[in-house]
């Protein structure tokens, strides 16, 4: 190859002798697509504020009972407990979404990576004991 289609090359396929250059235009789809992510939302909440009716009253300040009168205070204080009950379930959903990538290729990454998994779900078992422990696991 001469000098002349080496030069052409790089133009086309963009390459330069400088590997640390930050080329702005390889980002481009992403700007896209964070620019549109964001304006639908933002715009589906301007055009529903706007073509909304606005109709103030006491129907609209009571709370919604599936077509029933309310019947007492509609703001009640839950327990705590089924707050550390669905966080311990987050958790281990997230253990799973974690171990998921690991399992399918076990085979490929060998003894280290099985002992760093090995690592972190018995983190994840002293963690469940502890909860267990402190009666977080105890719906009543």
């Amino acid at each position: 190859m001469n000098s002349r289609s080496k030069r052409l090359i790089r133009s086309i396929f963009h390459i330069h002798r400088s590997s640390s250059m930050f080329l702005l235009y390889e980002y481009d789809i992403f700007w896209a697509f964070l620019i549109i992510s964001n304006a639908i939302p933002i715009l589906a909440f301007l055009i529903s504020g706007v073509l909304a009716p606005i109709r103030k009253g006491p129907e609209k300040l009571s709370s919604y009972e599936s077509g029933i009168e309310p019947m007492g205070d509609a703001w009640l204080q839950f327990r705590i407990r089924y707050y550390m009950f669905a966080l311990v379930f987050v958790v281990f959903d997230v253990e799973t979404v974690f171990l998921y990538p690991w399992a399918m290729s076990f085979d490929v990454l060998g003894v280290p990576v099985f002992i760093e998994a090995f690592i972190f779900v018995l983190i994840l078992i002293v963690g469940s004991v502890y909860a267990w422990r402190k009666g977080a696991l105890e719906w009543f």
